[in-house]
Parts: C-alpha cells; sequence; structure tokens
C-alpha cells in the first residue's frame, strides 16, 4: 500500500477581498517614490538629505530610483532626516488622500502623552457623525480566559438579548473552523470575515451581547467599527488568571507546545494594553468570583446604555443566574 504523504501547510492564495500585494520591485519603486516626495515637500535637496542622514548622495539616488534596497537602519536614517516616522516611507498597498497623509505627518509630531486625548476626541467624532447609534449593543473584548464568554452568556440571559460570540459567527459563514480558515486563506482572509460578520451582526441586532477574539483590536478595519456602533468593556485579567482558567477548561497547549508560553501572555497583554483601554469601560476580573464580576458589569451596562433604553437594562438587585 502506498504510503501517504504527510501534510503540508497549503500556500497562501490571495483573497479578492484583500488588497494587491506589491512586488518587490515595485516595492522598491514605492519606497523610493515615498523618500522622494516627502523630501521635495521639505524642500530639500538630495545632497541636503544625504547629509542629513548620513548616506551616500549615490546610494540615495538609488533608493529614490527604486533601484536600491535599504535596510531598515538606512531607512530610520531618513526618516529621521526626514523628522518622520519609519512607516510613513513605508507603501501600505493602498493610495491614500493627501489629507490623510497631512494627518499622518501631524499626529507625528504629537508628543506621546497627547496621543490619547486625540484619539478620544477623533473617536467620539466619528461617534457622532455616525449618529451615535451603539444602540443597546455591548460587546466585551480582551485576551482568552478573562471572562469574556462566562460573563457574556451571563449578562445575555439576564438582560434577555442575543448573545453572540464573533468568532462562531465567522465559523458559520464560512463552514470551517478558526484555524482551518486561517490555514487555508491567512490571517488577513480570516480578518476580513471577521470584519464581515460584525457588519452583519450590527445590522441585525439593535440589542446584543457580543463576544470578540482578543486580537481584533489588532485590525484597526474592524476594531474602529466596534467601538463606534457598540457599547465596549475590557474585560481585563492578571496573566496567571488567564492561564490558569484557560488550562481549567481543559486545554493545556498552551504550556505544552510553547515553555515560553506565560512570558509570550505577558507580552501580548502589553502590546494590546493601549488599545483594549480605549473601551469605554473596564472590568477586571482578576481575583474575583464570577457572580462579584457579574455584579460590577451589569452595573457597568446600566451606566453605559443611554438614558432612553435605561429601562431596558433590569436593576443590578436581581440575582445573578448560576
Amino acid at each position: 500500500m502506498a504510503k501517504a504523504s504527510p501534510r503540508t501547510r497549503p500556500l497562501h492564495k490571495p483573497d479578492p477581498g484583500e488588497p494587491a500585494r506589491l512586488g518587490e520591485a515595485e516595492f522598491l519603486v514605492a519606497i523610493g517614490g515615498a523618500v522622494r516626495r516627502h523630501r521635495a515637500k521639505r524642500g530639500m535637496t538630495r545632497r541636503q538629505l544625504a547629509q542629513a542622514s548620513r548616506i551616500s548622495e549615490r546610494y540615495l539616488a538609488q533608493i529614490e530610483s527604486g533601484i536600491g534596497n535599504p535596510s531598515v537602519s538606512v531607512l530610520r536614517a531618513i526618516a529621521e532626516a526626514l523628522d518622520l516616522p519609519c512607516s510613513a516611507l513605508l507603501p501600505d498597498g493602498s493610495e491614500r488622500p493627501a489629507l490623510l497623509v497631512g494627518i499622518t505627518d501631524l499626529l507625528a509630531q504629537l508628543p506621546q502623552s497627547e496621543l490619547t486625548a486625540v484619539t478620544k476626541e477623533i473617536e467620539a467624532r466619528l461617534v457622532a457623525a455616525d449618529g451615535g447609534n451603539r444602540a443597546r449593543r455591548v460587546a466585551l473584548i480582551g485576551l482568552r480566559g478573562a471572562g469574556k464568554s462566562t460573563l457574556g452568556r451571563m449578562l445575555a440571559q439576564h438582560l434577555g438579548w442575543p448573545f453572540v460570540e464573533l468568532d462562531r459567527r465567522v465559523e458559520e459563514d464560512y463552514g470551517a473552523s478558526i484555524p482551518d480558515l486561517i490555514e487555508m486563506g491567512g490571517t488577513a482572509t480570516f480578518r476580513r470575515h471577521e470584519r464581515a460578520a460584525l457588519e452583519r451582526v450590527v445590522a441585525e441586532y439593535d440589542a446584543a451581547v457580543i463576544t470578540t477574539a482578543g486580537g481584533i483590536v489588532a485590525n484597526l478595519e474592524t476594531y474602529a467599527p466596534l467601538l463606534r456602533r457598540c457599547h465596549t468593556v475590557w474585560i481585563k485579567a492578571r496573566p496567571e488568571d488567564h492561564m490558569s482558567r484557560v488550562m481549567a477548561q481543559g486545554d493545556f497547549r498552551p504550556m505544552a507546545q510553547n515553555p515560553q508560553a506565560m512570558a509570550d501572555l505577558v507580552a501580548i497583554l502589553e502590546a494590546r494594553r493601549t488599545d483594549y483601554a480605549r473601551a469605554e469601560a473596564q472590568l477586571d476580573t482578576a481575583g474575583e468570583a464570577v457572580d462579584a464580576s457579574f455584579a460590577k458589569l451589569l452595573q457597568i451596562v446600566h451606566r453605559l446604555i443611554p438614558l432612553a433604553d435605561a429601562s431596558a437594562v433590569p436593576g443590578t438587585s436581581r440575582s445573578a443566574p448560576k
């Protein structure tokens, strides 16, 4: 009998909904064009930029023409000489309006301490432009093991609202599990399905309790609409709580496959902390019983729901379901 060939990971095929991926030559040309545009915008000659970045004028000419392949350190030197973040010199697969590029340039000049306030102001304007239509949708965000699903089900049952797990919606729409979707189509395809699922849920429900994958905050095209169209609560916990709760569910893979799992978990939490903090409210479940966390969640929801809908939120005196 013929021996079965080992399973191999299928090659990623571009999804029709993904932006076109630039080839290497096109990518270098795009970088060169960005350097040239920003230099001209600042009225700098090539020699002046070469001197400011301590790169030879000849090499800079090669970069601007799309022939040179600059290293990360070279791009950093050029960006600093132009008073730009490195990301401004990298193509993102789309042609952004000149005004948006200008806004990005202005934001890059703000001190870090002011960015949070500016972000909240922009989000407030977007919510107002969207009619503030968060309705009675409550979305729970946070890393796996924080208690989103447990608290979300309890909240939905208590309020009599539908309970929607966004990942399950994606699997229903795609007809396969999330790991299979990512393996066959890549992470970008999963993110596109996730965004489409959120759009359908928002269109379908005026009142619902929604839980999301922990990584939704990494995709601005999905996270920004979630913040605008739902009342968001960050369900947070300590790293050891996250890990112990996942393992208590019978999933020992995090530790079995990665001896550095706890260190990775801490790094993920730290990297996402600022994005999670953009939620309207936070609930720390560390070291608390489920009923105690649920009572606090009810108070948060009662505070977030507009006054016109306050009657739709039962008082916190009702005992939590077991």
